[in-house]
């Protein structure tokens, strides 16, 4: 059987971290900006982490389960 390919779209958005979790970026911080408060496009721009109920499916995309 062929190795499994990687999701070329989710290695793009993922990361994982040292303990295992992944990370991701925010949506909504790439144009229309002016109308978004500073407050708002601060909160954007630091890096969250995947909700466990969406974890597998991207582990399955990045091949790695």
């Amino acid at each position: 059987m062929p190795k499994m390919k990687t999701k070329s779209s989710a290695k793009k958005r993922f990361k994982l971290t040292g303990t295992g979790k992944i990370k991701r970026k925010h949506a909504f911080k790439s144009h229309i900006l002016t109308k978004k408060s500073k407050k708002r496009k601060l909160k954007l721009t630091h890096a969250g982490l995947v909700h466990k109920a969406d974890r597998s499916n991207i582990l399955k995309q990045l091949a790695l389960k």
